[in-house]
């Protein structure tokens, strides 16, 4: 997906925005990469509120949640531009959340009871450089998100989370949307693009060429025959040469004795 402006800045237009598809997660499927491009800017000292990245089980709609709705089940990953209440953290803020589609966003702690995991990325709002954002899931195994905001090329780990360790069971067919939000305060969230691979595929694909060629050597082993064939077949010329002269040599030596014979019957 290419550029997308999710939410304008306020003397364009303010309020809540979405976009949404669906992914699904399954065993060919269960090493999966989204990675994000986006650009948050506008005027001012003062700007809100944020933007978000969703895996979730259904399609949302519109509501109070960075545009989208509340009591979500799956995965919301929070970039949040606004200070509310949270003493001690910088901002803009991401964060992830998993929903179980009962508990309500903490939105005026900004998200501080529901937070699985999150990073302070200062800098992130008008980066001289291309920002980005990359989640990694590896089903049932690990969760994990850089971001690109420091020095173009350059990834910053934002948290990576094990199963063993957090909820981060994200349903097996996931809606992939994006939604965003601004009110009083407001700021331009525009999406660059957006791209979903499946890492499983893209390494099947990168070591097909060296599979099919380990599998035509050892179903038809001409390469190491070859030497043993290259080497009979000098063997064999030699022999045939030294049987040719072998014969030369013969024959003279047999004309030698019949003619020794043929001067001896005259006398």
């Amino acid at each position: 997906m290419d550029f997308l402006s999710c939410a304008a800045h306020r003397d364009q237009l303010a309020g809540k925005f979405g976009i949404w598809g669906i992914i699904a997660f399954s065993k060919t499927h269960a090493l999966s990469q989204i990675e994000l491009e986006f650009e948050i800017h506008g005027a001012g000292n003062l700007h809100g509120d944020g933007f978000a990245l969703w895996l979730t089980k259904e399609r949302a709609t519109q509501g109070p949640v960075f545009g989208s709705t509340d009591r979500f089940e799956g995965l919301g990953i929070f970039f949040d531009t606004y200070k509310n209440n949270r003493p001690g953290v910088s901002f803009p803020y991401v964060m992830a959340m998993m929903g179980d589609g009962q508990t309500t966003y903490d939105q005026a702690h900004d998200g501080k009871a529901n937070e699985l995991a999150g990073c302070s990325a200062r800098g992130l709002r008008s980066a001289p450089i291309p920002t980005k954002a990359r989640l990694t899931y590896f089903q049932d195994k690990s969760l994990s998100l850089e971001l690109q905001y420091k020095t173009e090329d350059t990834w910053t780990e934002c948290f990576t989370l094990n199963a063993d360790e957090s909820n981060i069971a994200i349903p097996s067919v996931a809606y992939l949307g994006l939604s965003a939000e601004t009110g009083e305060l407001s700021d331009n969230h525009d999406i660059i693009s957006l791209k979903a691979e499946n890492l499983y595929s893209l390494n099947r694909n990168s070591n097909g060429g060296k599979g099919s060629s380990d599998g035509r050597s050892k179903g038809r082993p001409v390469s190491p025959k070859a030497p043993k064939e290259e080497g009979s077949s000098w063997t064999w010329t030699f022999f045939k040469v030294i049987m040719f002269f072998g014969a030369i040599v013969g024959a003279y030596f047999g004309y030698t004795i019949y003619r020794t014979k043929a001067r001896s019957s005259r006398f």
